[in-house]
């Protein structure tokens, strides 16, 4: 390490720029930089597949990165052999009812355990807890069969009824109203406020950010699922797209890569424009979890 000297006064010895926090740093930034391209360059891959036409018939591999031959007439055959439109309707259904039904299911219970304090609220929400324990693979053929015995299959009602159990909601609504004041509701129910009331008019407001989280999260698990549309539903035109997509690439006879890739890619549409008209209030919900009575 270099010395130097200033005005004849002790030596003053150079900072190295390498420092073990630096180096740490450093080292943290690049872990994060490779695990963000591992992420998006499929992603980025599956939308220049989109638009290569040269992909029709075959995947190129190695995996090119540029079209060979760009175009948009993936996607006029995507939206031309697949009712695209129809199944993002049908998904949309789906998601806006689930979401309705399992963010009041889990703010009503998550209300209830936060600022009532009943005797056994602890106790309850453990065992609700408990239940995101248990794989839905252990618990699809009962409720299968369940939804059966009812009638329920093929319909939308075997996708709203199951959401009325939503474990990890009620977890983030009750740390959430944890740390909203107290005196909020005591000073409603001075004023003659019922507990609804109190709930409606005071608490919800405050919620936003909360329920921005889990819109976004109910949106994403319901408009990705596969497994359960395969099993509810036996009409094509109560398809969601997640299965119109899988159905359209199970086709032997039509194996077209690039157009299932620009059906996908299509399909994600929704996702990123809720994510971005929601993402401000996901940061909002962070910046007041420190909020304190």
């Amino acid at each position: 390490m270099k010395v130097t000297t200033i005005n004849g006064n002790e030596p003053v010895r150079k900072h190295s720029l390498f420092r073990p926090k630096k180096v740490a740093d450093l080292v943290l930034i690049a872990v994060l930089l490779i695990g963000s391209l591992v992420m998006i360059i499929p992603f980025i891959w599956m939308v220049i597949t989109s638009f290569d036409w040269g992909a029709r018939l075959k995947i190129p591999f190695p995996p090119r990165f540029w079209p060979e031959e760009f175009s948009i007439k993936t996607y006029q055959m995507a939206f031309t052999n697949i009712p695209m439109l129809k199944y993002m309707i049908n998904s949309l259904m789906v998601s806006a009812g689930v979401i309705i039904v399992s963010l009041l299911s889990a703010l009503f219970s998550g209300y209830a355990i936060s600022k009532l304090k009943f005797k056994g609220a602890n106790i309850v929400l453990l065992l609700a807890l408990s239940t995101m324990m248990i794989p839905f693979e252990m618990t699809m053929i009962p409720q299968y069969l369940m939804f059966a015995k009812f009638k329920l299959l093929d319909s939308y009602w075997s996708f709203f009824l199951p959401s009325l159990n939503y474990a990890f909601g009620t977890f983030l609504a009750k740390s959430f109203i944890d740390q909203l004041p107290g005196s909020l509701r005591e000073a409603a129910i001075i004023d003659g406020a019922n507990e609804f009331i109190v709930f409606l008019k005071v608490y919800l407001p405050l919620c936003i950010p909360v329920l921005a989280t889990m819109i976004i999260l109910q949106f994403l698990a319901v408009w990705n699922d596969l497994l359960w549309p395969l099993l509810a539903l036996k009409s094509p035109d109560k398809y969601t797209i997640q299965l119109g997509i899988a159905m359209f690439s199970y086709n032997k006879d039509l194996p077209l890569p690039s157009v299932i890739m620009a059906a996908t890619t299509a399909s994600l549409i929704p996702v990123i424009v809720l994510y971005l008209f929601l993402q401000r209030y996901i940061v909002e919900s962070i910046a007041l979890s420190g909020i304190k009575q």
